[in-house]
């Protein structure tokens, strides 16, 4: 049997699919890197079960994360969206994902890519933590803080230190498996 991070429970296949072949796999997708902001924000508060358990009623409602499309939502589509059982129905977070399609887009002209924005916070290099087990593994970091930060002046909402730093490690740029799972061997080479 695999050795895996002590957090995944191991009774639930689509946790352990999660982790075993997207948690932590370096993101340099655009469309994906929007996805996993997305779910992040939506998962402030609640636990990333409750997300992952919704993640394809959120791909049908939202276009299939295409920022160009969600930049366009306006009150008719948020309305229907807040009606959704198949969503987290909190009018905040489901504004904010709309505003931050439109920040993401600001990003993606300015940098060229928001994968080449947010890969530069690390040099282009994934973190590697060497943690030993789950309970070292931190909230949040001063890279997630500097990351907030500047997500915040950039005009992106349900973006604190704590979201960035689960959204750094759900996309690879840094890698919080502990030493003895299995995806850390695979994923630092």
């Amino acid at each position: 049997m695999k050795k895996r991070c002590s957090w995944v429970p191991l009774d639930n296949p689509l946790y352990v699919k999660y982790h075993d072949r997207e948690w932590g796999v370096p993101v340099r997708d655009d469309r994906l890197m929007f996805e996993f902001l997305t779910l992040e924000s939506a998962q402030a508060g609640l636990s990333w079960l409750t997300v992952l358990r919704k993640r394809e009623n959120y791909r049908a409602a939202f276009d299939n994360f295409d920022p160009g499309k969600v930049a366009r939502y306006g009150e008719d589509k948020l309305a229907g969206m807040l009606a959704d059982p198949g969503l987290i129905r909190n009018r905040q977070k489901l504004s904010a994902a709309i505003n931050n399609a439109r920040a993401f887009l600001r990003v993606q002209e300015e940098f060229g890519s928001f994968c080449e924005y947010i890969w530069g916070f690390v040099d282009n290099r994934p973190v590697v933590s060497g943690w030993e087990t789950d309970d070292q593994v931190p909230a949040n970091t001063p890279l997630s803080a500097a990351l907030s930060k500047d997500l915040k002046q950039r005009g992106f909402k349900f973006v604190g230190s704590t979201v960035v730093y689960s959204h750094l490690q759900a996309t690879g740029l840094v890698n919080d498996h502990t030493v003895d799972c299995f995806r850390f061997r695979e994923l630092t080479g």
